[in-house]
């Protein structure tokens, strides 16, 4: 039933991590409750894994199982809505995951969120295998935030807020010009995007970026030339390379303006 030791720099966007001692992909609801119920008898820590854009796994890899759930991906859902006329999701064209990731992780990105399009969200616990359904105002969602981030659940179902009749050729013209811009400054090389939250109304980049820190090099990993809220894996890096760049960068944020920058990826 699981896979032993998958590498999981192979399923993240960072490319980065060593392997799972037990590793699983589940298509639906019975595969789900079906590993969990495997892990539980093994007595072993799960890690729920969507389209990995947002983890940075530790070189010795992960001790329990990694549930990798096949769900759909952001990018398909605005290309579908595009197809069908809809507008209000044009701001999410070109993030990579999946739809539940960016539920978790509350995904955003030129003033939007993907909370603005969420109703409700059903969920299974892990400890009790309960199913719950939360409206949008009980998913706590705040700036990269949500509920699921804290509550040990693993996210089965979204349901949309019925999406605006739009004009296609509006919404094509809005995407485009969307790209364009993430294109201009989030780099080809693997990353996880960006690395801190802003701490409004300041942008993390432009602090990193007057630190003197853009384009810095630690082991395999570098600080992005085209984005300094970007660190890229250009040469082979190792997790304990990316944490030594964040130690750096927090480290010389909070010395030249008193800012504790918060981190918007996942350690794993």
């Amino acid at each position: 039933m699981f896979q032993k030791n998958v590498l999981l720099k192979n399923y993240t966007t960072f490319k980065i991590g060593g392997p799972a001692r037990y590793f699983f992909e589940a298509k639906n609801k019975a595969e789900i409750i079906k590993a969990i119920k495997e892990a539980q008898r093994l007595k072993i820590p799960i890690f729920i894994l969507g389209g990995g854009s947002k983890i940075l796994f530790k070189d010795s890899g992960f001790p329990g199982l990694v549930l990798r759930i096949i769900s759909e991906s952001l990018g398909k859902l605005v290309v579908d809505s595009l197809k069908n006329g809809l507008t209000g999701l044009e701001w999410a064209v070109g993030i990579p995951g999946t739809l539940a990731g960016a539920v978790h992780n509350n995904s955003g990105a030129f003033g939007h969120s993907i909370s603005e399009s969420i109703k409700s969200v059903e969920t299974i616990n892990i400890n009790n295998l309960k199913i719950k359904k939360y409206s949008n105002k009980q998913c706590q969602f705040a700036y990269r935030e949500s509920i699921f981030k804290n509550n040990n659940e693993v996210i089965l179902k979204v349901e949309l807020k019925k999406l605006k009749k739009g004009q296609r050729q509006k919404s094509l013209a809005m995407m485009k010009e969307y790209l364009a811009r993430r294109r201009e400054r989030i780099p080809i090389l693997p990353s996880a995007g960006s690395i801190f939250k802003n701490p409004k109304p300041l942008a993390a980049g432009e602090l990193i970026e007057k630190c003197g820190l853009k384009g810095k090099a630690i082991g395999g990993a570098k600080i992005s030339e085209e984005h300094a809220n970007i660190f890229v894996n250009f040469n082979q890096a190792h997790a304990k390379d990316v944490v030594a760049l964040i130690n750096l960068v927090k480290k010389q944020v909070q010395k030249k303006f008193g800012i504790n920058l918060e981190e918007e990826i996942i350690r794993v």
